[in-house]
Parts: C-alpha cells; structure tokens; sequence
C-alpha cells in the first residue's frame, strides 16, 4: 500500500479498527497517523474498518492518533475483541440530554420562555449531549481544520450566544442521533463481510499420531488429517482421503445445490459436510484458505476507490470551505448593506452552517459499494474494487473464451450409433472401451467414462496385439476378431473407399456439429459410429439470451478451435458474432478492436489462458475462482462457483448500484439546496437544517441497504 518510490524495506501492519461514526473521521484518523513519527505512510480503508500502517508505530501511538473518536486498535490476524459497550454508556448521555430537553420545554411552558429554569435545563442538555462532539470541535478550530464537528461547534455556540438555547440543544441531540444512525448503517453493511468471517469454524477434530482431538485451525498444519462428520463445517482447504459425502458450497461458489465429493476431490474451509464421514488432508494454512483469500480481496475491494467515490471526495474537499464562506455572507451582508436584524442574520447563517454539513454526501457512496460487493461475495461473485463494480454496469459487449467458458472444457460422448443390427450395442460398447483403455488418445477418457455411466464390463476382456496407428486411430485383437477404432479417413483405407454413403453423410453431418467422429469396424465391416465432442454448459445458452435481453449490445465468442466447430457451438449458445482459430495475440486484438467500437468491454475465460485478452479488457471475469490462486489473483472479477449464470446478475447487481449512488448523491445534495433555499425568506431555523442534515443521511444510508435485497435470479 506504500506509495511509488517508498522504502521497500519498511515494515507494513495491518489493524482492525473499532469506532469509525464516519468517513470523514476515518479521513481525519488517517491524516493524524501519517503524522507520526516514524510512519511513512498510512491507509484507511473506512469500508473494512482496517488501516494499513507502513513504518513503525505501536498500538499505543495509533490509538492516540485516534483518540478524537475513542478507537480501538487490533493487529487483523489477531482475534478481534468485539467489546459490546452497555446500552447505558452507549446512549446514556442521548437519554440524558433528551430528557433535559423536556424539562427545558416544560420550563419555558410554566415559567416562559427567557426562564433561568429553562436556560439551565437547555444549557445541561447541550454541554451533556454534545460534550465529545465540542471536544474535538475545539481542538479542529484551534487547527482550522474545518469539518462537520467544527460546523456544529460553531454554530451551538453561535445559537447560546444569540440566545436561542432550545434551538442550540436540539441541534445537539439531533446531530447525535445522526451519528448514531450513520454508525448503525455502516455496521450494518460490515455484517456482510464479517458473516464471511464466521463461516468457516475455529477448531477441528485432528488426528494426530493415531490419538483423536480438536485443535484451533491456528495450530493445524499442512499434512494434518481432519475428520468432518456429517453436519459438521469444514474448518481448512483440503483433499479428501476417505469417505464419500455431498458438500455445500454456498458459501465459496454461492451454489446451494449439494456437490458429490470423495477420495482425492478438494473439498473448501466454511463448506457444510452434508452426509458421509470425511477425512480431509489439510493443504492449506488458516491465513490462505479460499474463503480467507476471498475475504481479503472483499475488504481490498472496498478500499478502492470508484469513480463516483472519487468525484465525492474531490467536491467535499471545497464543498465544506465554500459553506462557511455562504454562511458568512448570509449572516453579514443583509445586516451591513439592507439594515436587517444582525440577531434574525447571524441565526440564519449558522442555520446554513448546519445544513452545509457533507455528512450524507460523503457516506453516499461507500456505504452502496461496500453493500454491493458484500453482497456479491454472499453471491458467489468476488468484485476486486469499486472501479469494476461500477464498469460492470456500464458494459457494451461482452467477450467469451469457448473452452471452459461457454462449453465445460471436458469431451464428452454425444453420439453412439450401431451400423450392424446383428451387434448388441452394449456389447460393442464394452469392446470399444477396452480398446481405448490402451490409448493415450485424449478423447479416450470420454469413451471411458460414458462406460462407466453405463456400468459396462469391459476390464474383463483380454485385447491382443493392440497397435497404435498414428494418427489414424488403434487396433486390437478380441476373441479372434481384429477390430479397428479410427478417423473416417481409416477405415476409407481399410475398404478401399467402400464406405456406403449414407454413412459418409451421417459422418460429415456429426462433424458440421463440430463434433469429433470415430468410426469402428473390422478390416471388411463397419460396425457403429461414436461421437464425442467438448459438451456446451447447460446454462451457456440461457445466459447470452439474458444478456441480450438486459441490454449488453454485442456477445462475441474467441476461440483457437476450428470454424466449424466454433460455429456448431456459436449457434447453440447464441451469441453475435464468432472468431474461431485465434492465437492469444488474436484475442487480444479483437478485444482491443471491440474496446474501440462499443468502449467498455468485458471478457470471461477461465484466467489462466487468454492473460492478455483478459488484462486488455474494461473488465476481466475469470471462472471457477473456487480454489483457482491464478483466477482469484489476475482477474477483476471472479464467478467462483464455474456459474455464467452469476454474470447477468453481478451486472443488475452493479446497475442497481450506481442507481443508488446517483439517487443518494441527488437525495444528499437536493435536500441541503431545498433547505439552503429557506434563507431567502428567512424560514430556515436551527432544528430544520440539522433535520435536514439527518434526514438526508438517513434516507442514503437505507436506501444504499436496499442493495441487500439483490438476489440472483
């Protein structure tokens, strides 16, 4: 996090914070330790409630940096100390200061209103209420450092010096019920990463040296064997050594549908063994297991800055200056140049100082992104920053890698047709299959498995004299009979191309499919026809409709495969346009092409092929992130289940997103204008503007939490 040109060699520390009321204290908290001697740099990361330190400082000094607003520091790989705060000591003085109020307005109504009873009770809940507020507000004037505390101290005292004291103390209970709100909705949007951190469990059952007990995941080693009975968490990444068991992934891949796991299939920390007894060789420490690399990259993710984040921040930084110049002007030029009331002016002015506070225009967008890509984390989809966030929704076209994208990367048999009635097909199905177990052919592992599928018998047969015919095919002798497994082109030698021709058009109508024909038969015969082809996602067709229906203009399918297998496959999925046999230097090139024409440009692949198309792209999506180092760390934005289906809705995700930013940006400013517009007939009082203030707030806090409610469809 160190800036460019740093001391390379300076020690860099992580630490959770607990505090944080707001982004510009966590702004201020940030400056104040960049302050400290010997930190060469600092970084808060006020959606994570994290700060990076490089340099040297103790706990002590941070906290000092930080005691304006009490808080609380721990190192992020200890255990965070939740210290729950009782209700009385949280609020106790927001009770306190509301019930002076009461009295102070039960006093004006018996006594009047410039009662010494009232003046006192308004006076007690203002210095109650408002005790830490004017604390840090004083020490900001002495700096001229002018933030929303600042505002309010000067215009509370502003209000006890012209006599308005009930004004001054609901300015004061009202700003701490603000700040109470806008801590509640940043928490709240927090709970989403920190549920994360409580998925997966603390300790394991181990056995170690024969003997059987629970160790914390702390001390667990690589090596180590846990058991995971049914019901239980998985606590560490891991392969299984024994047992068979459906796991839950949702919390990894956002899939709720069980996945069948057993020996030698990796298996993730915070997934639910659903059945059997599992046995589980740990291969990864705590610190990097999948669901902590992905809360890490969640909380980076939040840290980065989008565009509208960027906007907000530059316009606050002369936004709050050019509110205490209005305010000023506003108290002073009507009394000096229009012989107005300098009481009723100056009243006026410190109104505006209270509207002017940029609490609900800083908070507008933090609090959408870090709800957004918590959300989408909760989903299965890993978003590496706000930047993306936001270009996701503004995509024009999209690009696809066919193999492993679109198709699931596996061949698999599509087509087994006899030719010889007088051939049982599972009989033949079993001779072809012991044929193929001999081959290294690639495709051999298709016909393998469908045998498997089908129960068929075939390591009991004995082949003899098996050959294999480069390039051509196998043969192999079975009970007397040589038998021939091959391209078309083969067995054109074998009959001396007496091939019928209603089997040479059933052939080439199989490879226009895009499909991979194999042809068995003896030296005079041919028996049947197999098939087998790199099957298409059985989502991959769904998608791109529902891309094209939410408006992405253009999908476009990238692969080095031949054209007619990449238009058999094209067309099956649907999308507009297709590149086929394309070198990565091709990719890259379409993409920069198609960046050229529709701007912002997405390409998904599977982020260990195709780096430079990926990288060239607005946006790079990388499949299967579950488990995949390269996926999570080259992508910016990772489907970690293997699900296209995830892609439509982290682009609605990230639609509704910047939705509600422009909303709350909209909300946070046209409700000050509103009130600002006040002051010209002179309605605008102390109590409107720090509602106004609130009520803004509130209003963009919630409906950024409405981004909760997105769900995958």
């Amino acid at each position: 996090m160190a800036n460019e040109g740093l001391d390379q060699t300076a020690e860099k520390n992580v630490y959770r914070v607990q505090g944080f009321t707001c982004a510009g204290c966590a702004g201020k908290f940030e400056r104040n330790v960049k302050e400290l001697n010997g930190v060469h740099d600092a970084k808060v990361n006020f959606g994570a409630a994290k700060l990076t330190v490089v340099g040297n400082a103790s706990v002590k000094e941070l906290e000092k940096a930080g005691a304006f607003e009490n808080l609380k520091l721990s190192p992020e790989k200890g255990k965070v100390q939740t210290v729950k705060e009782p209700f009385m000591k949280k609020y106790g003085s927001l009770l306190a200061s509301g019930l002076f109020i009461a009295i102070g307005y039960y006093a004006m109504m018996t006594y009047g209103e410039e009662s010494a009873q009232s003046i006192l009770a308004f006076l007690a809940a203002i210095i109650i209420g408002g005790y830490s507020l004017f604390i840090v507000g004083f020490k900001n004037l002495i700096r001229f450092e002018f933030d929303m505390k600042t505002l309010m101290t000067i215009a509370i005292i502003g209000a006890a010096i012209i006599g308005e004291w009930s004004e001054g103390a609901i300015v004061v209970i009202l700003f701490a019920i603000s700040e109470a709100l806008e801590s509640y909705s940043m928490d709240k949007a927090r709970q989403s990463i920190r549920s994360l951190m409580d998925i997966a469990p603390k300790e394991a059952l181990v056995r170690r040296n024969g003997i059987e007990s629970m160790i914390s995941v702390d001390d667990i080693e690589v090596g180590d064997v846990m058991i995971v009975k049914p019901g239980q968490k998985i606590a560490m990444d891991g392969l299984v050594v024994k047992g068979i068991s459906a796991v839950n992934q949702a919390a990894i891949t956002g899939e709720s549908v069980p996945v069948e796991k057993g020996i030698d299939d990796e298996v993730f920390a915070g997934t639910l063994n659903s059945e059997g007894l599992l046995e589980v060789r740990v291969t990864k420490h705590v610190d990097d297991t999948t669901i902590a690399k992905i809360i890490h990259l969640v909380e980076e993710a939040q840290a980065e800055r989008a565009p509208s984040q960027a906007f907000v921040d530059r316009f606050a930084k002369w936004y709050t200056p050019a509110i205490m110049v209005v305010a000023a002007l506003v108290a002073v030029i009507p009394p000096l140049f229009f012989d107005a009331s300098w009481e009723t002016w100056i009243y006026q002015g410190l109104a505006v100082l209270v509207v002017g506070c940029p609490c609900a225009l800083v908070i507008s967008t933090p609090v959408s992104i870090v709800t957004a890509i918590g959300n989408a984390a909760k989903n299965g989809v890993l978003i590496k920053g706000g930047v993306y966030l936001e270009e996701m929704g503004a995509l024009k076209a999209i690009a696809f890698d066919k193999t492993g994208t679109l198709t699931k990367g596996v061949p698999a048999v599509t087509d087994f047709e006899m030719l010889n009635p007088s051939v049982d097909d599972k009989e033949m199905l079993s001779i072809i299959t012991a044929l193929e177990n001999g081959s290294q052919h690639p495709l051999a592992s298709a016909i393998m498995k469908k045998a498997e599928q089908e129960k068929i018998d075939y390591k009991s047969i004995q082949v003899e004299e098996f050959t294999s015919i480069t390039g051509r095919g196998i043969k192999g002798m079975i009970n007397g009979t040589s038998y021939y497994v091959g391209s078309p082109k083969l067995f054109d030698e074998l009959l001396q191309g007496k091939i019928p021709n209603d089997v040479k058009e059933r052939v080439l109508a199989l490879q226009n499919q895009g499909k991979t024909v194999m042809v068995i038969g003896t030296n005079t015969a041919l028996l049947s026809i197999l098939a087998v082809a790199d099957e298409v996602r059985e989502s991959s067709q769904s998608v791109i409709k529902r891309l094209h229906e939410i408006g992405i203009k253009k999908t476009i399918m990238l692969t080095g495969d031949n054209q007619g297998t990449a238009t058999a496959i094209g067309k099956e999925v649907g999308v507009s346009d297709i590149q086929a046999e394309l070198l990565p230097q091709d990719k890259l090139d379409t993409v920069k092409k198609l960046r050229s024409e529709y701007d912002r440009v997405a390409m998904v692949g599977d982020g260990i092929n195709d780096a430079p198309a990926l990288a060239s792209s607005t946006v790079g999506i990388a499949m299967g992130g579950a488990g995949t180092d390269t996926a999570l760390e080259t992508a910016d934005v990772a489907l970690m289940g293997d699900d296209l289906r995830k892609l439509p809705f982290t682009i609605e995700l990230s639609r509704k997103a910047l939705t509600i930013i422009k909303q709350n940006i909209t909300f946070a400013l046209g409700i000050k204008l509103l009130a600002l517009l006040l002051v010209i007939p002179g309605w605008l009082t102390l109590w409107i503007a720090i509602f106004a203030d609130m009520g803004a707030t509130l209003l963009v806090t919630l409906n950024s939490l409405r981004l909760l409610r997105v769900k995958d469809k």
